[in-house]
């Protein structure tokens, strides 16, 4: 009986080494899954970073754009402005020669 137990005892031990192995594969596949996922989301992080470099150049460019009509804009108000200089001064001028011609007329 002693033969038998012996048997018994490392059918036991094949059943909780059997059972400790299956746990430790699971576990290590649950790991692998997970690491997959986390791989899976740093591709997805680095390629919305890519996306996002992108779009913020294409914002520079506007912004240098819309900086650059400004300027410009500026530059046309300031010549606009002396053109109504001018031509005030000239009917400011043409004014005075009215006066003129009409004490000359009399």
């Amino acid at each position: 009986m002693a033969a038998g137990g012996a048997a018994d005892a490392k059918a036991r031990f094949g059943h909780s080494v059997k059972g400790l192995l299956t746990e430790k594969v699971t576990s290590c596949g649950t790991d692998v899954i997970a690491l997959t996922k986390q791989v899976l989301k740093g591709s997805r992080s680095a390629e919305l970073l890519g996306q996002a470099a992108r779009n913020m150049v294409m914002q520079e460019d506007a912004i240098l754009h819309s900086e650059d009509s400004l300027r410009k804009m500026a530059i046309i108000t300031t010549h606009l402005q002396y053109q109504q200089e001018a031509i005030q001064k000239n009917v400011e001028r043409s004014s005075n020669l009215q006066d003129q011609l009409s004490h000359l007329l009399k």
